[in-house]
């Protein structure tokens, strides 16, 4: 199996990488060009920082439409993590209104740092489905390591788990072909495995 990582220089991809190989995927490739990506038989979004500027790179190294032909039109499998989850929806108010793909009707907006400490880190429950590819195996709760400013909400039915942080924000989701974690599987110790495990079985 090969599973490749995009690359548009905003991501936590050598933790990604080594929690793979753990997993026995020995082809595990980091690229931004169509025929790699498009090799892949499943596909990993990362990203950390600014969603301005992950959008902006994405654009202009067009893996926004190399994503459309194999994600969208072919439907390989995709999961997007943190901001990879956040570009997904349809669009955030960081620095801003930037869109983004579009993949699933959701939205990206602050927390409130009058309420509580911004940004959310550390590990929390999310409330998962077991039902869920993802969650294959799961009981109803499980921690995952979060560390965000920004959450999405959906009013949709993207399959969307919840996790709790001054409200309830949309901490995963699984619609056809995609997923995202607005968590980091890759730093969540047993359960960031056994949900990789799933994404990679199962879908």
């Amino acid at each position: 199996m090969r599973i490749v990582i995009v690359d548009y220089g905003m991501g936590n991809i050598k933790s990604i990488v080594s929690t793979l190989k753990y997993l026995g995927v020995e082809d595990v490739v980091l690229s931004s060009e169509f025929g790699i990506l498009d090799s892949a038989d499943k596909i990993i979004l990362p990203g950390v920082g600014s969603y301005g500027k992950a959008i902006e790179q994405i654009r202009l190294k067009k893996i926004d439409q190399y994503l459309n032909e194999i994600v969208i039109k072919k439907k390989k499998p995709l999961l997007g993590i943190c901001l990879g989850m956040q570009i997904l929806g349809m669009y955030s108010t960081e620095a801003g209104h930037n869109l983004g793909l579009g993949y699933v009707d959701g939205y990206v907006t602050k927390f409130d740092n009058t309420l509580s400490q911004v940004p959310h880190v550390g590990f929390n429950q999310v409330k998962v489905d077991s039902m869920l590819r993802l969650y294959h195996g799961f009981d109803d709760e499980a921690d995952f390591y979060f560390t965000h400013s920004y959450r999405m909400f959906s009013e949709a039915d993207i399959n969307q788990c919840y996790c709790s942080y001054q409200n309830d924000f949309v901490a995963s989701f699984e619609h056809q072909n995609i997923a995202g974690t607005q968590f980091h599987p890759e730093l969540s110790q047993s359960n960031g495995l056994k949900l990789l495990k799933n994404f990679i079985n199962k879908f």
